[in-house]
């Protein structure tokens, strides 16, 4: 668990230096946009930012910037990954790592997907890129970066105490005493 909540800090360092250039990822898409003649429809996929950084960037800025985006959805997808084995969960945390796992699909439609109080990255950008280009790439990584501080929230405060608990004073579950002892299968000898 500790590893996954220093791998979960990592990466919201990255997303704290990517947020502070938000205004060069738009303007790398937009250029790219450009570039391959596909300014009409929104910026809907991890796919189609990857593709636009791959075949229509010609700005080692633009490039770096379309990079660190791609690779901060690969990190935190498998950080979901790692979270799944870590602990199997309940229902709720099972959920918020299906949404994070949809969300961070490949080829998954976010265009409709809007980032809300306290993020203010949609408000960042004007009505038009809000609406119609930008809103759901911008706000991807801050409901995915939520689901998971919920993840590990729940995860600490409902399912590992027990564990926790059993580990600091060493109890023995009585439980186990109470176990037939196993014998290999064709051994009857007891």
């Amino acid at each position: 668990m500790n590893e996954v909540v220093e791998t979960l800090r990592k990466i919201e360092e990255k997303y704290k230096l990517f947020q502070q250039q938000q205004f060069t990822f738009i303007r790398a898409l937009e250029r790219t946009r450009e570039e391959a003649h596909d300014s009409i429809r929104p910026v809907s996929s991890i796919v189609q930012v990857q593709c636009y950084k791959d075949h229509h960037c010609y700005n080692s800025t633009d490039s770096r910037i379309l990079s660190m985006f791609v690779s901060i959805c690969n990190e935190l997808r498998c950080l979901c990954q790692r979270m799944e084995t870590v602990h199997a969960g309940d229902s709720v945390t099972k959920g918020l790592l299906e949404k994070c796992k949809v969300l961070l699909n490949d080829s998954n439609d976010f265009s409709a997907l809007r980032a809300t109080y306290p993020h203010g990255v949609v408000n960042y950008l004007s009505l038009e890129e809000a609406r119609h280009r930008y809103g759901g790439v911008v706000s991807v990584l801050p409901i995915v970066l939520d689901s998971m501080r919920e993840w590990v929230t729940h995860s600490k405060r409902y399912l590992l105490p027990n564990e926790r608990q059993c580990q600091r004073c060493k109890y023995e579950d009585p439980r186990l005493g109470k176990k037939a002892p196993w014998i290999p299968p064709g051994n009857t000898s007891t």
